[in-house]
């Protein structure tokens, strides 16, 4: 008899990031007799922290943020799916792409993760709470004014929430070198996401979304409205939380509409050290394909990067129509930076803000040390 193959996987720490996996990998095992693919689940914050070239050396299969790839791109770390042989199955997936979500994982001409998830700061409202979601920013102050919106302000979303204010106004963010953007627009954006600050629960500055989720979907005198957070459709879903959540697309600034929140979602990587890369190849080609998604990586928890699963009818039965009503706010989102050194000012840059947001800095102090960390991450 032969010997039994075993892949191990690293994923992240919620049901969305693990039950999917668990649930494809048995039935994949059930699919090709002697294959196992075992999981291993940490926590958001120290899945982001630590590096692929660790994980690569430990795991056959990763589940990896994007912005990561630039920083492995030219380690030999991971598998290039685009040298697999497998063109057909690759131009597929581009064109299944939920706006950058397939792209991002691109990088130096190679396609380095398959997007399996996709994600971007989109609004979310307590139907019973409130009747409608605003679509421009002056109705989101007015809101915010009344006590009715929360926001997650931990360092990380601070800063996207910082670049989607920006990008949503059309300005420059990490094109120049020597600077972040210009220093009339930072200091614009920054004024508008203290505004909003100042008018939330100071609880904010210590929630990620899903923290400003649970508190919305669990409490019943929770706040009725958060304009940017990486959706989750776990709380649209009927018995998941207490209070349902509905999701829609960002508000704008003015009639701009919805572009320019920071993309996110997960892909699904392999690390070239790997003794089966064609076993797991065929798993990952399967999971991010429209099939599994749109049925069992949904069905089991997960969250899609496939625009077949956003466009069926059954995904959208289930999650109140999460999929259409965030639809644009996916396909105008903005592809933050994938430069090697990147991550390293993602870092600093939430803690410089959150320090402002604190009280802890002056306005030119804060903008000083966002283009220095910043020219740091460059060099």
């Amino acid at each position: 008899m032969a010997d039994k193959i075993t892949l191990r996987g690293m994923t992240w720490n919620h049901s969305r990031g693990v039950d999917p996996m668990l649930a494809t990998s048995a039935q994949f095992a059930k699919d090709h007799p002697g294959v196992e693919i075992i999981w291993e689940k940490r926590s958001l914050q120290a899945f982001a922290d630590r590096p692929i070239g660790d994980m690569a050396t430990d795991y056959d299969l990763m589940v990896i943020d994007h912005p990561h790839v630039g920083e492995v791109a030219g380690s030999g770390h991971l598998v290039a799916f685009d040298q697999l042989d497998r063109a057909d199955e690759l131009a597929a997936l581009a064109v299944q792409s939920v706006g950058a979500s397939h792209p991002s994982y691109n990088f130096d001409g190679h396609q380095w993760g398959l997007a399996i998830d996709a994600a971007t700061p989109v609004a979310s409202f307590r139907p019973d709470l409130l009747e409608a979601a605003p679509t421009r920013w002056d109705a989101v102050m007015q809101l915010a004014a009344d006590g009715k919106v929360a926001l997650a302000l931990i360092p990380i979303n601070t800063l996207m929430t910082f670049f989607g204010l920006a990008r949503n106004q059309g300005m420059a963010v990490a094109e120049d070198p020597d600077m972040l953007m210009a220093r009339a627009d930072a200091k614009q954006v920054l004024a508008m996401l203290t505004d909003l600050a100042a008018k939330t629960d100071p609880r904010c500055l210590t929630l990620d979304p899903i923290g400003v989720l649970e508190w919305m979907g669990r409490t019943a005198d929770a706040p009725a409205y958060c304009p940017f957070g990486y959706g989750y459709t776990n709380y649209s879903r009927d018995g998941y939380c207490r209070f349902p959540i509905k999701f829609t697309d960002a508000p704008g600034v003015g009639g701009n509409g919805p572009r320019g929140t920071v993309i996110g979602g997960t892909g699904i990587a392999i690390s070239s050290k790997c003794k089966y890369i064609d076993i797991a190849a065929d798993y990952a080609f399967w999971i991010a394909g429209a099939a599994c998604q749109t049925k069992l990586f949904f069905q089991s928890g997960g969250q899609p990067g496939n625009a077949a699963a956003w466009e069926a009818d059954s995904t959208n039965a289930a999650t109140r129509d999460f999929f259409r009503d965030t639809r644009e706010t996916l396909e105008t989102a903005w592809l933050r930076p994938r430069y090697d050194g990147y991550m390293g000012f993602q870092d600093k840059g939430g803690d410089i803000l959150h320090a402002w947001l604190r009280g802890d800095a002056t306005m030119p102090e804060t903008l000083d040390a966002l283009d220095h960390a910043y020219r740091e991450s460059r060099a």
